[in-house]
């Protein structure tokens, strides 16, 4: 069991208490963890910034990364602009996590990366803790892999997804770095999650070959939605367990998918 409570305004104590309650609640438990403890702990994401930051090092000693300035109000108005030949996504970019970062516009971007440091003295003067950092993907170059549950997939760098966070100005890993770093430290062998993340899959792959990771395998399910098709959330509260449990839904009734039935 990992806690994965990066985000400050998301991640309190009393959420974490409640997520473990309701996992056990619906029947399922685990080896290790923040309860139990184990051989890779800590395993609060909030405790292991230094696997974070060793793992940054090394992508920017090798020249993967390059510093952002953009601002969400920059890359939105860059995006905006009308660009003459934009690339099309492909139809796998039309199924994506509503949550997921659009195509960087390559505003900071440097001319070459991957082949040794690169010198950012001129963006990294006293502001430089207010900068984000990015990964330079390998523009045209498809990322396939074999998913365990959907097959074959396939994702092409720079038209699906672009240059993409891996740390933020606010001095916290992003999400891709933060897995990444995670699932070598602790060994983990095998990713199971929505299928909201194939993209990030795709993401998490050219990290590792970067920091020289093994991947895992990937088996990503297909999501359980609403009434309206939406995928089921933390934002829509009204379906989330602590509700159901409230209503007096049992464990096999989620666990089968027969609520309602």
């Amino acid at each position: 069991m990992r806690m994965e409570n990066l985000d400050p305004d998301r991640s309190r104590p009393e959420y974490a208490s409640a997520a473990l309650e309701d996992l056990r609640w619906l029947g399922i438990d685990w080896d290790e963890g923040p309860d139990l403890g184990g051989s890779f702990a800590p395993y609060e994401q909030s405790h292991r910034a230094d696997i974070y930051r060793d793992a940054w090092q090394t992508l920017r000693a090798r020249g993967f990364i390059y510093p952002c300035r953009c601002s969400r109000k920059d890359l939105a108005a860059a995006l905006s602009a009308p660009h003459e030949g934009r690339s099309l996504p492909s139809a796998n970019a039309l199924i994506q996590d509503p949550d997921d970062e659009p195509v960087y516009p390559g505003t900071c971007r440097p001319f070459n990366t991957g082949d040794g440091p690169l010198d950012f003295s001129p963006l990294l003067d006293a502001e430089s803790p207010n900068l984000n950092w990015r990964f330079r993907v390998p523009d045209g170059e498809a990322i396939e892999f074999h998913d365990k549950n959907l097959g074959t997939q396939r994702y092409v760098a720079g038209v699906d997804f672009g240059d993409f966070l891996v740390w933020r100005r606010d001095g916290m890993p992003s999400y891709q770095l933060a897995c990444v770093a995670d699932d070598f430290a602790m060994e983990i062998t095998e990713v199971v999650r929505g299928a909201d993340l194939l993209k990030s899959t795709a993401r998490q792959i050219l990290l590792n070959r970067a920091l020289g990771y093994p991947n895992p395998g990937w088996f990503h399910c297909e999501l359980s939605l609403d009434e309206h098709g939406r995928r089921l959330a933390k934002r829509h509260d009204a379906l989330s367990i602590r509700e159901l449990r409230r209503k007096g839904t049992s464990p096999d009734q989620i666990l089968f998918g027969t609520i309602g039935r």
